[in-house]
C-alpha cells in the first residue's frame, strides 16, 4: 500500500547529540527520494528543522503546520514548501493528523511524546487508522516501549494494542514500514478476539 504523506513528530532541542539530528535529516531526504511528502509542526531548530532540511535538500515537498504564536515567537521554519498557520495547538494537531497517510515519531521530549500518545490513543479509538511508527533512534524510545510493555503485562492495556504502532531502528527501515503495515481497521479484523 502505497502512502504519500508523512507527518513526522520531533523534537525542537537544538542541545541534542548528532547521532539524532544526522537521523532525522536522513529520514527527510528518504521521504522526499520516495516521492513522499513531509508534513511536520514546521518548527526552525531541532529535529523538526533536520527532517525538514533533509526534505528540501533532496528536492521533496515540505509543509509545515504551525499556531500563530509560535510564528509570533520566531519559531518558523523559512524554507517550507508550504505553511499553513493555525488559530491554536489543537487545531495544528488536527490538521496534520487529518494529513496523515501515516506518523513517524522522532526522538524527543514531552510535546513528541504528547503527539505520539495521542495519536496512539486515537488510533485504539478508531479515530486515525494509519501507521503509527517510532523511530527508535540510538535506542532512544527503548525505556518508553519497556513502559508500555508493562502497562500491557499488568492489565492496564489490552495486549493486542501493542500492534498500534511499530518500531524502527533505523530511517530506512521506517520508510519501509510506511507502505508495509496494514491500516489499523484491515488489521483489526485479522486479530483474535480477546475472551
Amino acid at each position: 500500500m502505497e502512502r504519500n504523506t508523512i507527518v513526522v513528530y520531533g523534537a525542537s532541542s537544538q542541545d541534542v547529540e548528532q547521532v539524532f539530528s544526522d537521523a532525522s535529516y536522513r529520514l527527510g531526504q528518504l521521504i522526499a527520494h520516495s516521492g513522499k511528502r513531509l508534513v511536520s509542526g514546521a518548527g526552525a531548530t531541532g529535529l523538526m528543522a533536520a527532517v525538514e532540511d533533509g526534505v528540501l535538500s533532496a528536492g521533496g515537498t515540505a509543509i509545515g503546520i504551525i499556531p500563530q504564536f509560535m510564528v509570533d515567537n520566531g519559531w518558523l521554519h523559512q524554507g517550507l514548501t508550504e505553511v499553513i498557520i493555525t488559530a491554536d495547538m489543537h487545531e495544528r494537531k488536527n490538521r496534520m493528523a487529518n494529513m496523515a497517510d501515516a506518523v513517524i515519531a522522532l526522538p524527543g521530549g514531552t510535546g513528541t511524546f504528547e503527539e505520539l500518545f495521542e495519536i496512539i490513543t486515537w488510533k485504539m479509538l478508531g479515530l486515525f487508522v494509519k501507521p503509527v511508527i517510532i523511530l527508535n533512534t540510538d535506542h532512544y524510545y527503548d525505556p518508553l516501549l519497556q513502559m508500555l510493555d508493562c502497562t500491557a503485562d499488568r492489565g492496564f492495556m489490552n495486549p493486542l494494542f501493542r500492534k498500534l504502532w511499530a518500531v524502527a531502528d533505523d530511517p530506512d527501515q521506517a520508510i519501509a514500514l510506511v507502505d508495509s503495515i496494514p491500516d489499523w481497521n484491515d488489521l483489526t479484523t485479522k486479530l483474535p478476539t480477546q475472551k
